[in-house]
């Protein structure tokens, strides 16, 4: 099986609302921002004529959607996920948006911290 793997990077705002029906000072109920990065896995059992898994330069879209429609934003408002917007959460998000442009998509990760990482892998 051969993998590639490209991170991206984006800073957003989230707010898990629906964790302070729980516990209502979870700091995580707040309105607050990360600095995310997002792992796109692909793989394959064998490689293209040109010897890749995948041209690097084929993930353009991912990179091109995230720097449109998620850097800067308030993930709420623009995931349609409502409070549901933790990092699993947003990590099948993406692997649902990008798995039919890219058949090869293995998993997604995403990390919201430097020692934090979520993966959604089928």
């Amino acid at each position: 099986m051969y993998r590639i793997e490209k991170i991206f990077h984006f800073s957003a705002a989230h707010q898990l609302t629906h964790l302070a029906a729980h516990s209502p000072e979870h700091k995580c109920a707040r309105l607050h921002g990360h600095s995310y990065r997002v792992r796109v896995v692909l793989e394959s059992d064998e490689l293209d004529a040109d010897g890749f898994v995948l041209d690097y330069g084929l993930l353009e879209p991912v990179e091109r959607y995230i720097d449109s429609e998620l850097d800067h934003r308030n993930l709420n408002e623009v995931l349609g996920m409502g409070t549901y917007t933790s990092a699993e959460a947003i990590s099948r998000a993406l692997y649902d948006r990008f798995k039919p442009e890219l058949p090869l998509l293995a998993s997604v990760a995403v990390s919201e911290s430097p020692d934090t990482w979520a993966e959604y892998r089928p």
